[in-house]
């Protein structure tokens, strides 16, 4: 379940960013602040969607669900961002479709085997515009956990 590994210190109800490296440094910046992930993680985090983006248009709601190599990371863990304002981020599978992300979900997997089944959990779980909606619009921390712990024990 993925709201057993949320954690309120990784949460951003309110993420003011003006670009996607922006998002990467602050969410990211949470990540290797608490322990998570190695100091490279953030430029790992660049580099990598310059190549593999992260963007996802989700209908009325862009999302992003950046993450990197397992070398990056210490131990796993979900950093989530909700933006005041969308940021732009590429459709992931190609260089040229904007997605304007409203919701980030940036993953620090360290074992490749969780990688694939984090992606699908959260897929399942944001697919649900309602719990999009909810979540977009939130700003308290505990009350994300909450929504997506819901919607977890729907599925």
């Amino acid at each position: 379940m993925i709201w057993e590994d949320l954690n309120e210190d990784l949460i951003m109800p309110e993420l003011e960013a003006g670009s996607s490296e922006e998002v990467f440094q602050q969410l990211g910046g949470l990540l290797v602040s608490g322990g998570y992930c190695k100091t490279s993680y953030v430029d790992a985090l660049k580099e990598r969607e310059k190549d593999f983006p992260t963007g996802i248009n989700m209908g009325s709601i862009g999302i992003a669900i950046p993450h990197t190599d397992k070398e990056h990371v210490i131990k796993g863990a979900v950093a989530i961002g909700v933006l005041k304002e969308p940021v732009h981020f590429y459709q992931m599978g190609t260089n040229d479709e904007n997605v304007s992300a409203k919701l980030i979900f940036m993953l620090a997997v360290k074992d490749p085997k969780e990688h694939l089944v984090f992606l699908q959990r959260i897929l399942m779980i944001l697919q649900d515009q309602e719990v999009l909606e909810k979540l977009t619009k939130t700003r308290n921390k505990q009350e994300i956990i909450e929504i997506i712990k819901e919607k977890e024990k729907q599925l």
